[in-house]
Parts: C-alpha cells; sequence; structure tokens
C-alpha cells in the first residue's frame, strides 16, 4: 500500500476486537505521529499511549460524569450534543471499547497546539490503515480538557502544568473476520476545491 492509498482507504473504526495490537505496530504509529510537521519544528506534542484498560475505564467514566453534567443548546456541534445526551443516558464510551487510547496533548498558550496535535494524528491514523490496523479520531477530551477532574487524572498520568489535550485517537484490530478496517472509500461531497 503506497501512501496515496493508506490515505484514501482510511476509514473510522468503531468496534474493535479485544485482541492486542503488537509492539512493533504500536511504535510504528507512535513513530508516525512524532515525524509529523509542526509550527517552526518545535516538536511540544506529548503522546500518551493508554493500553491499561483500568485507565482508559477511569477516564470513559470521567468523561461520562461531565458530560451528564453539561447542557445543550441550540446550535450545538452535533457530535457534541450526541456526547452530552448519551451520557445523561448512561454506559457512554467514548472510546469504543478500543484496546488502545492515544491522547495526545500540547501547550496550552502555544499557537499551534491543535494544528500539530491534528498533524501527528493524521499521521498515526493513515499509519496504522497501512498495518491493517483500526482507528478513529476521538474529540471528547478535547471538548473537555479545561474540565477540573480530567485536567486532574491527565496531571497523575504525566501531564505537565501547562499542557492540555489537543486531540486523540483510538487504535486496535476491527472487529471483522479478518481484524482488517472497512477500507471502502466514501464518496467526496464536501471539501470544495477551486484552481486559480
Amino acid at each position: 500500500m503506497n501512501a496515496y492509498e493508506a490515505i484514501v482507504t482510511r476509514r473510522s473504526t468503531r468496534n474493535y476486537k479485544t485482541d492486542v495490537v503488537e509492539p512493533e505496530k504500536l511504535q510504528k504509529v507512535i513513530e508516525a505521529g512524532r515525524y509529523a510537521p509542526s509550527g517552526g519544528n518545535n516538536q511540544t506534542n506529548h503522546f500518551f499511549v493508554i493500553q491499561k484498560s483500568d485507565v482508559i475505564a477511569k477516564l470513559v467514566s470521567l468523561v461520562e460524569t461531565a458530560f451528564a453534567n453539561s447542557e445543550v443548546y441550540d446550535g450545538m456541534y452535533a457530535s457534541l450534543k450526541n456526547s452530552i445526551m448519551l451520557s445523561k443516558r448512561g454506559g457512554y464510551a467514548f472510546c469504543y471499547n478500543a484496546p488502545i487510547l492515544i491522547v495526545v496533548a500540547n501547550q496550552k498558550d502555544y499557537g499551534n497546539n491543535m494544528a500539530d496535535c491534528a498533524c501527528a494524528i493524521e499521521n498515526m491514523m493513515i499509519e496504522a490503515n497501512e498495518l491493517d490496523l483500526g482507528s478513529c479520531w476521538i474529540n471528547q477530551l478535547r471538548w473537555l480538557n479545561e474540565e477540573p477532574s480530567l485536567l486532574a487524572y491527565m496531571r497523575e498520568l504525566g501531564m505537565k502544568e501547562n499542557e492540555r489535550v489537543y486531540g486523540g485517537m483510538i487504535l486496535g484490530y476491527a472487529a471483522t473476520e479478518d481484524g482488517s478496517p472497512n477500507r471502502k472509500a466514501l464518496e467526496r461531497k464536501g471539501n470544495e476545491v477551486t484552481y486559480i
């Protein structure tokens, strides 16, 4: 699979097997993130590669509690509204039971924090596809990156005082017969292009 194929066949995976991802594959995914471009080559992303199920479960619980205490308003981003409504019902697991959650933090007052994290996550998701692993972008921790309980727990995990979460992704083998992700390309209905 070449780079273009890995890009155009990448799809979000929201159902995972419990199979362990081989360390060498995980390392390649992480290195793809570490080699992403960053503003001024600052390289200030901080990757949290969470494989411990109890840590993921704690984050799931904290996210559900925070969202359950949130209010929905008119014009709210649909995915955020959905996360809140599902949390209020109970049993909301934002990471789709994937075996690995990769959280990417960066410096709070750095102007390219979100852009640098986004570049890293996209690199990792493309590399995951090349390695026959499923992945999916995860926004919930970014949406709650100033939530005191989540900040405190992320600091327990090693996030620095001046850092916040700006993105995340899940990783693992898709719950398909062979464990490979769905690679059926979706029709482009947006993303307008104007050539000048």
